[in-house]
């Protein structure tokens, strides 16, 4: 089932234009999360990254200077586990979410609206939980499937970081590449049609 919401997201996406040429570091990344990440958030950042899409969803990538998801993780773990969450309802956290692995929660990919996606690991079955948030409310929302499929859902212009937060853009998903210096510039392109 991933499988096919993978091959689906690279549908709507297209052929990949990777702006990073060495392969992405992810033992080194996993290692210091305690946890593997998705198989198919790998793939898919791997042959996206960095970029964001659709203007406002990030992906970035573990083997860049300037976008580097390591350095992002760590932040955005810091910055939550640092927030007043107490009273946030959270799937699967009944005293309130906790950030960073093996047994909290990993952010996964961001919006310019504040948004946050994370995966929580279940180390009993290997399977990978989604949470959702958006960063003017405290709650989290759970999505039942794996990420691939979160995002295929989430480029169809459905609501994926909680209720009313769908954001749709007609025609082909629009790409800007994210520089990989200060002074390059960002490039842009548009998937296939749809």
């Amino acid at each position: 089932m991933t499988r096919n919401f993978e091959d689906a997201v690279t549908g709507v996406l297209g052929t990949a234009r990777p702006a990073v040429s060495s392969d992405p570091d992810w033992a080194t990344l996993e290692r210091g999360l305690g946890v593997s990440l998705p198989d198919d958030y790998k793939r898919i950042v791997a042959r996206y990254a960095p970029v964001q899409l659709n203007v406002h969803l990030y992906l970035h990538h573990p083997s860049t200077e300037r976008w580097n998801l390591g350095p992002w993780m760590d932040q955005t773990v810091t910055a939550f586990a640092r927030s007043d969450l107490t009273e946030a309802k959270c799937p699967g956290f009944p005293q309130g979410p906790l950030f960073g692995g093996p047994e909290g929660l990993i952010p996964l990919t961001s919006t310019d609206r504040g948004e946050y996606l994370f995966g929580a690991a279940d180390t009993r079955s290997g399977h990978w939980r989604i949470l959702a948030c958006n960063g003017d409310e405290q709650d989290f929302y759970e999505y039942r499937m794996p990420f691939s499929e979160w995002l295929h859902h989430y480029l169809a212009g459905e609501s994926m970081f909680g209720p009313g937060s769908a954001v749709f853009h007609p025609g082909p998903i629009l790409f800007e590449g994210l520089p990989m210096t200060a002074s390059e510039p960002p490039t842009t392109w548009h998937g296939p049609e749809r």
